[in-house]
């Protein structure tokens, strides 16, 4: 063979030419390389190929050149061919496109390709609802011990073990892949990773605590407790609807009640010995902690203040000089008015006219 047409020089000299900014000239020499015929840089020329009509934007003939390369059965090149091809599907969306190519690059077995194409696969399958192929695929990315495709891996399997309750197993993967990351050069990853984390604990803690609680009545000592930290969980996983649920479960049932009552109340009761009905917000923030819209209510009384503030500040500017008594009245009464328009609006009435009441020292009087 002429010097001239030594394949492995041709290659060399083709990517020279590409990387110095010459494609035309660079696929020339690789379509030279490939019409040589079966030498054994024809895989290294058609991946070489692809690569330069990809960039070049003629798609189509860059994949004609990756699948040349799949055909020889190079170890090295054919795996890289397919995963240029994957990736072009990728690219345009044609992820049902991809997936066989994917395949390839699993088939060749080169264990550099693998991570990647497996979580290609997995992603693509969950996409499709397969949760068995996508897991498999899962735990094959993590088997490899790849540090950049085997984290994002777990968690994505994680993720699915969750949805499907199962926090133990999800656990399992999460540390599974917390030790392939180097924490200060990934500290993104490992943040992630450690989140999921506690995720899958805070769900076991919610399967535990509903167990203890079950379908039967509860028992006495045990029931108040998990009831309270089941309640509290919940919230945390974005489940408030459940944990008013199970407050009221427990508020509901008579051998736990006061004890469920007295953990609700505990960021906010007063004296233990006193009636929360009393004071007639109580019950109020009670319903509001177990609905859980406390912050809700909070909106709603600064809301309240804050109009009624305006209310008299505003009139008393517009009668700062003149000090008239009737203006003044008119002024408080509208203020007086302004929490009727909230749910417990007509308590804090109530309240006002009894305190009106013992203030001046009337029998009941009906209402204003």
């Amino acid at each position: 063979m002429d010097t001239s047409d030594d394949p492995a020089r041709l290659c060399e000299e083709a990517r020279d030419l590409a990387e110095n900014g010459d494609p035309e000239r660079a696929a020339r020499l690789f379509e030279r390389v490939l019409a040589l015929g079966e030498t054994p840089a024809r895989a290294r020329a058609a991946l070489g190929l692809a690569v330069v009509l990809d960039d070049a934007g003629d798609v189509e003939r860059a994949r004609d050149a990756d699948r040349t390369a799949i055909a020889t059965g190079d170890p090295e090149y054919g795996p890289r061919a397919a995963y240029h091809l994957a990736l072009t599907h990728e690219r345009a969306g044609e992820r049902g496109l991809a997936a066989p190519a994917w395949r390839i690059v699993v088939d060749f077995g080169n264990p550099a390709y693998l991570p990647p194409a497996h979580l290609a696969l997995a992603r693509i399958a969950d996409d499709a609802g397969e949760f068995d192929e996508a897991r498999d695929h899962w735990e094959a990315v993590l088997a490899t011990g790849d540090a950049e495709y085997g984290p994002p891996a777990a968690h994505d399997l994680a993720q699915r073990l969750l949805e499907r309750g199962e926090p133990a197993r999800a656990q399992r993967v999460l540390a599974a892949g917390l030790k392939l990351i180097d924490r200060d050069a990934a500290p993104y990853a490992h943040a992630r990773l450690a989140v999921a984390l506690g995720i899958s604990y805070l769900d076991q803690a919610i399967g535990s605590f509903s167990a203890a609680l079950g379908d039967e009545p509860s028992d006495a000592e045990v029931g108040p407790l998990a009831t309270e930290l089941l309640a509290r969980t919940l919230p945390l996983r974005g489940r408030a609807a459940e944990a008013a649920e199970v407050w009221r479960r427990g508020l509901a049932d008579p051998a736990t009640a006061p004890q469920v009552r007295a953990r609700l109340r505990r960021d906010f009761g007063g004296d233990d010995d006193g009636d929360p009905a009393d004071l007639w917000w109580e019950p109020v923030v009670e319903q509001a902690v177990s609905d859980g819209t406390l912050p809700a209510l909070a909106g709603e009384a600064f809301g309240a203040l804050d109009h009624m503030y305006a209310v008299l500040a505003v009139r008393d500017a517009d009668i700062a000089g003149e000090r008239r008594p009737g203006d003044a009245h008119e002024a408080v009464g509208r203020a007086v008015r302004v929490p009727d328009d909230y749910a417990w609006g007509a308590l804090l009435r109530e309240s006002f006219a009894e305190r009106l009441r013992l203030a001046m020292d009337t029998p009941d009087a009906p209402e204003h």
